[in-house]
């Protein structure tokens, strides 16, 4: 068991880190592994291939694919991986074309330094299990002025 980790879960989903950088691809999903059925992917096609057979409810998916392949590759996803979420990893420097992203079909962005709380709450998210509604407090607590009870 690993600290941070919610045991009491029991939905097993399924998680798909595209990357052809070996320390990002590993980072992840020894992040993930807890909770998720994780698989480490290099590329698109690899996904498509394992995505027909085990169906995704998440990828991740390197920012340097997505520059590589263009936009399309995103409708790619979609399409070939109806209902997935896509999420991009992304280096500071991406950071500018992470609004163009989500745009074209991506649902969020996941930015570096990538931190175990920031990885898996915004899996969380994606997957269902987190809201992102703000809690709300039922009965605010009124400061006392003055001398009175």
């Amino acid at each position: 068991m690993r600290i941070g980790v919610d045991t009491s879960r029991t939905d097993n989903k399924r998680v798909f880190v595209v990357s052809g950088d070996e320390v990002t691809s590993a980072i992840l999903t020894f992040m993930l592994t807890d909770g998720n059925e994780t698989h480490e992917l290099r590329d698109i096609e690899a996904a498509f291939e394992k995505g027909a057979e085990w169906k995704p409810d998440l990828l991740l998916v390197d920012a340097a694919l997505v520059k590589a392949q263009g936009l399309s590759v995103l409708q790619d996803i979609a399409y070939r991986l109806p209902g997935a979420k896509v999420a991009i990893v992304v280096e500071e420097k991406d950071s500018g074309d992470a609004k163009t992203w989500v745009g074209a079909g991506a649902h969020a962005i996941i930015a570096h330094p990538l931190t175990i709380e920031a990885v898996r709450r915004q899996t969380d998210i994606l997957l269902g299990r987190l809201s992102t509604k703000p809690k709300v407090q039922l009965f605010p607590r009124i400061p006392r002025t003055g001398s009175g009870v």
